[in-house]
């Protein structure tokens, strides 16, 4: 499952192509190092280049992700909205998969509406699950949503790198865990598999960490909760986070005013979960 914003899927001959790629680029400049020392250097100075180059924007494209700016995340993606295959099917679901993230529930139902069914449609029945399952969740009927969930983690994973199969599996367990977490039936695991998705894929990070807020609540652990919102944007009302976070953040006030009351102090977060 691609999300947007995520990072494109590798071919198979991928990471082939850049092990012989390095390979050949460290055996180039150590022969330049030896034989002429200064174009050792400037090879690999621009090899440097290249390699921070694509961090930094990278590090870019998750802060936009995690600013929840959703207009601007829109614009960014433009030219790949203009891509997708099937534009007529695929460009509403996938700004529809972004609005959702970001809580905006009428918007994604509306161009849910606008995309057209066909072989397309059918075709994309994993980022289907994925998108009805986020806004069942937050429409508030969390049974729906783990019957979705669940039929999203018994799709086959994708052949493809490890690492991208373990992204895929985490997410698809994380949706399952967010639905639970907002019907407060959370099981053993399910913080740590929110926070995972959390980091793993930027386009869903605040959708998981208000999950998260929500057990850690539940669990009364005050201090985890606020500690996971500390620095969160400002929702506009369109967004349904506008209202769960200001709903969480009563609720963490009014137990933490009553410990304070009871004369006992509220539980203490521990650094290494901040």
């Amino acid at each position: 499952m691609d999300l947007p914003g995520d990072d494109p899927r590798p071919s198979p001959w991928k990471p082939r192509l850049l092990f012989v790629l390095s390979a050949a680029a460290a055996a180039l400049v150590l022969r330049l190092a030896w034989a002429e020392p200064l174009a050792g250097v400037a090879v690999l100075a621009v090899i440097a280049t290249v390699v921070v180059s694509r961090w930094v924007a990278r590090l870019r494209a998750r802060r936009l992700l995690r600013s929840g700016d959703i207009e601007s995340i829109l614009q960014r993606w433009s030219e790949s909205f203009g891509r997708a295959p099937h534009p007529e099917t695929m460009q509403p679901l996938m700004k529809a998969t972004a609005f959702a993230a970001y809580g905006w529930v009428d918007r994604a139902r509306d161009l849910l509406r606008m995309a057209e069914r066909g072989p397309a449609w059918d075709a994309a029945l994993e980022h289907r699950l994925f998108l009805d399952a986020l806004l069942l969740t937050f429409e508030g009927d969390p049974e729906a949503a783990l019957d979705r969930a669940r039929a999203l983690q018994r799709l086959p994973l994708p052949m493809a790198a490890p690492l991208l199969v373990d992204r895929v599996r985490i997410l698809r367990a994380a949706v399952a865990a967010l639905a639970r977490a907002f019907s407060h039936q959370s099981e053993d695991g399910d913080r740590r598999l929110l926070l995972q998705a959390s980091d793993s894929s930027p386009l869903v990070h605040w959708a998981m960490r208000y999950g998260a807020a929500v057990l850690s609540v539940d669990a009364g652990e005050l201090g985890r909760a606020r500690a996971l919102l500390v620095d969160a944007p400002s929702w506009p009302g369109e967004s349904c986070f506008a209202a769960f976070h200001r709903e969480i953040t009563e609720e963490v006030d009014r137990r933490e005013q009553a410990v304070r009351e009871d004369g006992e102090p509220p539980p203490d977060l521990p650094e290494r979960e901040r």
